[in-house]
């Protein structure tokens, strides 16, 4: 009789819990990303982006080549840093050698790295160049209506302090318009100093979704109107999330960035879209929309807001990363004293709890690089403190300092689809590396003293300041 009741309240039991909480995976509703090797072999050279265009052999490289002699390496493999020289000829490492091998180019410029770090460039995996700060960002109409001109403006700033703190690559996640395509051009060809940009174009999300209110002020314009110099794109049904991918990829995306609300059948449409233009997707989104987001395959999470256990396996057996921005939610709440007015955030939030979260998809098994989308109060002003205490925050949920250091750059360039090219110092690796007076994988405090970097194996920081080549006169043509 005892047995058969408990079995009886062991049934029951399980039938009252929710199906959420069960983890279930039947595959991805929307098709695989775009296999964008399959058709282009390795010989093939290609953009140093995700889209992977074939162009020139020696496309966007700069002439010569340099090499770092006296350092330490920190190679953001997971091996312990060593002694090593680095050696870059145009815009690739062509090879690490040991600390007494001289086995490079004749005519390459030597820098003497002795006593710094050597390492590949951080990654932000969350930014927003053209955001806009303070009393401004609280202005839904400027929001939503400043110039092009204006939110290039804003990003070259930003750019400026993002390399000052040894950030060699972003992830812009939403910005105004074309601003970020026309930056991320610019910088590419050499004429900006600063990282290199992978761009998701505009913030998709649903009439009311998150990010909505930066798309209209109330009666000008409708709130269906499209403003093109926005950072948000409101779409309705699934037709509309295609198109909306559509129109970010023919602007040039690397990326497709899409928030809550929405239906299954929205969000799916825009990954299955985003999948077969061969670009990832990743998803700011919260409780039962993370569940549609993991249904439908997206590629990333963003924040570290509720999801269940079972949703938590799901992205650990799925390969669906996370990119935790718990330094954002610490100077928002810190800032402000709480989360308040957003619709998509009804939950308590707390640090604490943010950690909580993040913890358990650390021991999971969830992928996770470091992003900061710290872009209310001060924004950038707040670098490098903010990357080094979001880098904190992974110390506290499990990681060494080493690995930590790893999520920041090997990880990162995984995440974005650039793993193959980024993230590492190893031989066939673009070089964007970083020098740092200090030891930077023992102590995070070193970040502060960022000495150089390149970009691309172009130099864009020497000493501590924005580096750019002086001009070169172009003789003028002669009277015929």
């Amino acid at each position: 009789m005892k047995i058969a009741a408990l079995l009886s309240g062991l049934l029951l039991g399980a039938a009252m819990i929710a199906p959420s909480a069960i983890a279930q995976d039947n595959g991805p509703e929307a098709r695989p990303i775009y296999n964008r090797d399959q058709w282009l072999p390795k010989s093939v050279p290609t953009s140093d982006d995700v889209l992977r265009i074939p162009v020139p052999a020696d496309y966007n490289a700069p002439k010569g080549s340099f090499v770092l002699v006296g350092g330490r390496l920190f190679d953001g493999t997971g091996k312990a840093a060593r002694p090593a020289t680095i050696v870059v000829q145009g815009k690739a490492i062509t090879a690490v050698l040991g600390p007494d091998d001289k086995n490079w180019p004749a005519d390459a410029v030597v820098y003497d790295v002795t006593g710094k770090t050597v390492m590949p460039g951080l990654i932000d995996l969350h930014s927003h160049l053209t955001f806009m700060e303070g009393a401004d960002a609280a202005s839904v109409y400027s929001s939503a209506n400043m110039s092009g001109a204006e939110s290039v403006m804003r990003g070259v700033k930003r750019m400026g302090v993002y390399l000052q703190a040894g950030v060699t690559s972003v992830r812009d996640v939403a910005s105004h318009g074309d601003a970020p395509f026309v930056l991320k051009r610019l910088q590419a060809e050499g004429q900006l100093p600063g990282p290199r940009i992978m761009a998701a174009g505009q913030l998709i999300t649903q009439t009311g979704g998150h990010g909505a209110l930066h798309t209209f002020q109330p009666g000008y314009p409708e709130i269906h109107d499209q403003n093109p110099n926005s950072m948000v794109r409101v779409a309705s049904g699934p037709d509309q999330w295609r198109e909306a991918v559509r129109i970010q990829f023919a602007k040039g995306a690397d990326l497709i960035k899409l928030a809550s609300e929405y239906s299954q059948a929205e969000i799916t449409a825009a990954v299955d879209e985003a999948h077969s233009l061969g670009l990832p997707v990743t998803v700011d989104s919260e409780t039962q929309y993370i569940d549609m987001a993991i249904k439908a395959g997206v590629d990333s999470i963003e924040h570290p807001l509720p999801r269940s256990d079972a949703a938590v396996a799901l992205m650990a057996k799925r390969g669906i990363a996370s990119v935790p921005t718990l330094v954002a939610y610490r100077v928002i709440m810190r800032g402000s004293g709480g989360y308040f007015g957003s619709t998509s955030r009804r939950f308590e939030l707390n640090e604490q709890v943010n950690e909580n979260m993040v913890a358990k998809m650390r021991r999971a098994g969830v992928k996770m690089g470091i992003g900061l989308d710290v872009v209310a109060l001060a924004g950038t002003d707040f670098l490098p403190g903010s990357y080094i205490d979001e880098l904190e925050s992974f110390t506290r949920i499990g990681f060494t300092k080493s690995e930590a250091l790893v999520a920041a750059t090997k990880t990162g360039a995984e995440i974005m689809k650039m793993g193959d090219r980024l993230g590492t110092i190893e031989p066939g690796k673009l070089a964007d590396i970083i020098v740092v007076d200090g030891n930077p994988d023992e102590d995070f405090a070193a970040l502060r003293k960022v000495k150089t970097a390149f970009v691309n194996g172009r130099l864009m920081l020497q000493d501590g300041r924005i580096y750019k080549p002086a001009h070169e006169e172009v003789p003028m043509p002669e009277r015929k």
